[in-house]
């Protein structure tokens, strides 16, 4: 994809992405912005999207999301839904549903695409890779472009740690960093380093964790109350899920947090030899290979053998 030909007779651009925004999320949609704003002078582009975690203030810019999703365009010529299909997109959906172009970048293998053009590449590490692929003419990167775009690859690969990081995925690393910015300090401000409630939390639920499935399987808990408790939000629970995965033996690590009354955001990693996406998929969500995630209805320990059910066959199968 060229992304300049797509939109270079677009008069208003908006952008947005999925609730609960992370940092490929934040990455691409502000790398993005950044990019249209230089190439797209005479257009208004204007991003849509729930407020980034303070970790991200760092990325130029980023206070002028629409964080209210108020805007007087009532029409955008061209609507962008990164690192998700239309229906993870909470309000901005109906701009994007109203735009006379609608354009689709995404890396999640659930994605079938839902823009009259489609990006889709389950292969890509990120978002933000894809970003930086699609800018064909890389002069036109600098120096804060190349650091959203950076941080949004960085915390989807776990720092170039996990298997969706290819030669390719380096290669666009080692480009953006040659533009100069502090980079082994973005990696530990945004990715590494964390609050004392966040390492309480952390803590509490590496605590209540058990294991089961012979020791295949781990899973961890954080209701309202504790939420509550420790004054905690819920990107105060990233990681969590990541490091019951580096449990000894453990081929499927699951976290979840409380959302409502019965009702639960669950996130799932893999070793390898479960497929999560597959898993989440059954039950509505998506995701990667290694990474997935869902919203479930039902009491914790209803949750929990739903989801085992679904592990069992996959553990089975790959005796």
């Amino acid at each position: 994809m060229n992304i300049y030909e797509e939109v270079k007779d677009a008069g208003s651009i908006g952008i947005s992405s999925h609730i609960r925004p992370d940092g490929d999320c934040v990455g691409a949609v502000m790398g993005l912005y950044l990019y249209l704003k230089k190439v797209c002078p005479g257009a208004k582009v204007q991003v849509m999207l729930e407020k980034p975690a303070e970790i991200f203030s760092c990325i130029k810019d980023v206070e002028e999301i629409h964080t209210d999703f108020a805007t007087e365009i009532d029409c955008f010529d061209v609507f962008f839904a990164l690192d998700a299909a239309k229906d993870r997109m909470g309000e901005a959906e109906k701009y994007f549903d109203r735009a006379k172009k609608k354009i689709n970048i995404d890396h999640h293998i659930s994605n079938k695409g839902c823009g009259d053009v489609n990006y889709i590449v389950p292969e890509t590490s990120s978002t933000s890779e894809l970003i930086y692929n699609g800018i064909a003419d890389k002069t036109m990167l600098d120096e804060e472009i190349a650091k959203a775009l950076y941080i949004g690859i960085i915390h989807d690969t776990g720092v170039f740690q996990y298997s969706n990081t290819s030669p390719a995925t380096l290669t666009a690393a080692a480009d953006l960093i040659s533009y100069g910015f502090d980079f082994p300090r973005l990696i530990d401000e945004t990715f590494y380093e964390k609050t004392y409630v966040q390492n309480q939390i952390l803590g509490r639920a590496l605590l209540e964790s058990f294991l089961f499935m012979d020791g295949k399987c781990v899973v961890s808990m954080i209701d309202r109350k504790t939420m509550k408790f420790y004054r905690a939000e819920p990107q105060d629970l990233n990681g969590i899920v990541n490091q019951l995965r580096n449990t000894k033996g453990v081929e499927c690590a699951i976290f979840m947090y409380q959302t409502n009354t019965l009702e639960y955001k669950v996130s799932l990693r893999s070793n390898g030899k479960v497929d999560v996406a597959k898993v989440a998929c059954f039950f509505g969500g998506g995701g990667h290979v290694r990474a997935a995630g869902v919203t479930m209805q039902g009491t914790f320990y209803d949750i929990v053998n739903n989801l085992s059910a679904q592990i069992a066959v996959q553990l089975k199968d790959k005796k």
